[in-house]
C-alpha cells in the first residue's frame, strides 16, 4: 500500500469517505442498484507532420519525431466493476455540461430500467448533480437526479476509484500513440472496447484491513 500525504487536520474527512467506498464496493451485486465507477482523464492530440513508413519484413515502423499539436480531448469512462460492464465517450471539452450528459447516458441508456445507480467518483469540480440543472431543463434534471446515488472517494484518494485503474489500462494499450483528432481518438476507442475482454474486479481491501493497515490517518480519540 502507497503512502500518503494528507495533512492531520483533514484524516477524519478522508476516513469517513474511504470507509465508505469500501463498504459500497462489498455491498452484494444488486441488478437494480448497478454500482458505477466514473472518471476521466485527458488526451493531448498530435498529428503527424510526415507520413509514417510502414514496417517492412526486416525492418521496424518509422516515425518522425517532428509533430502537430491539436489540442486535447478529454475522455469520460464508467465502470461496473461486478459485471465489468464500462461505457467511454470522448469529447471536445471537460465541462459541467460535458459531465451531465455523460450522466445521462448512463442513466438512459446503460441502466434505464434500475431503480439507483450507486456512483463512485472523485472530487472533481464537475462531479456534482448540479450540473444536471446547467444542461437540461429542471424536470428533466431533477429526474436524472434522483436517479443516482453517489459516493465520492476521499480527497488523495484516488486509488479507491476502479474507472481510474480502467483509464490506466486504456491509456497503455491503446492512447500511447499519436493520434489527430476526436474522430480518430473515438474510432480508436471503440476498437478497443470491441476488442476488449471486459474483466470483473474483486475488491478485496476492506474496511477492516483499513482500520489495521492504515491506521495512523485514525484520529486519535480521546
Amino acid at each position: 500500500m502507497k503512502r500518503f500525504c494528507i495533512p492531520p487536520e483533514e484524516n477524519a474527512a478522508f476516513v469517513q469517505a474511504m470507509e465508505d467506498v469500501l463498504d459500497v464496493y462489498h455491498r452484494p451485486h444488486d441488478p437494480a442498484r448497478p454500482q458505477v465507477c466514473l472518471d476521466e482523464t485527458s488526451k493531448q492530440l498530435l498529428e503527424h507532420t510526415r507520413v509514417p513508413i510502414a514496417a517492412t519484413p526486416g525492418t521496424p515502423a518509422r516515425v518522425d519525431d517532428e509533430y502537430k499539436r491539436c489540442g486535447t480531448a478529454n475522455i469520460f469512462a464508467a465502470v461496473e466493476p461486478l459485471t465489468g460492464w464500462s461505457l467511454v465517450d470522448a469529447t471536445e471539452h471537460r465541462t459541467a455540461v460535458d459531465m451531465a450528459h455523460f450522466l445521462c447516458r448512463i442513466s438512459d441508456e446503460a441502466f434505464p430500467n434500475t431503480t439507483t445507480i450507486v456512483l463512485v467518483m472523485d472530487n472533481l469540480n464537475i462531479h456534482n448533480l448540479s450540473c444536471l440543472y446547467e444542461a437540461f431543463e429542471p424536470k428533466k434534471a431533477h429526474r436524472l437526479a434522483k436517479r443516482f446515488e453517489i459516493h465520492h472517494t476521499p480527497k488523495h484518494g484516488s486509488w479507491l476509484n476502479v474507472a481510474e485503474i480502467f483509464l490506466s489500462s486504456l491509456s497503455m494499450q491503446c492512447l500511447d500513440q499519436r493520434i489527430g483528432n476526436l474522430t480518430d481518438l473515438r474510432a480508436l476507442i471503440a476498437a478497443w472496447q470491441a476488442s476488449h475482454k471486459a474483466k470483473r474486479v474483486k475488491w478485496h481491501f476492506s474496511t477492516a484491513d483499513a482500520r489495521i493497515k492504515l491506521r495512523r490517518l485514525y484520529p486519535s480519540v480521546l
